[in-house]
């Protein structure tokens, strides 16, 4: 029969805090939409008018206040002439690095604050 032994439990080292709530995915697609927009040059109107979309629609979505559709997405990026994924994964990277995973806060050190089991043979 085997035998369950228990693995000392390593100090649990202080948890960095985040600074703030996780940024939200409108937020970073707007922050996105305009430094495109600024590297290009434009103005809300010229590019909102390649896009088919209005100016103020443009303006909000780049100040993070409408969750535009994928399409509407697809089209502001072609008018920036990028493609979406090209925008898309801009946004993802920058999530990652503006935020700590949750994932990471507990996989470590809720194994080792909850106690490691092994079995042995």
């Amino acid at each position: 029969m085997a035998d369950i032994l228990s693995f000392p439990r390593a100090p649990r080292p202080d948890r960095p805090q985040p600074s703030g709530p996780e940024p939200l995915w409108r937020h970073m697609l707007g922050d996105q939409l305009r430094r495109r927009r600024h590297d290009r040059e434009e103005t809300l109107t010229e590019t909102a008018e390649k896009a088919g979309v209005s100016p103020q629609y443009l303006s909000e979505v780049e100040r993070g206040l409408k969750e535009p559709s994928s399409e509407m997405i697809a089209a502001i990026a072609g008018a920036l002439d990028t493609s979406l994924i090209e925008l898309t994964s801009a946004v993802a990277d920058e999530l990652r690095s503006a935020a700590v995973p949750a994932s990471a806060a507990v996989s470590v050190s809720a194994a080792v604050s909850r106690g490691a089991f092994a079995l042995a043979a």
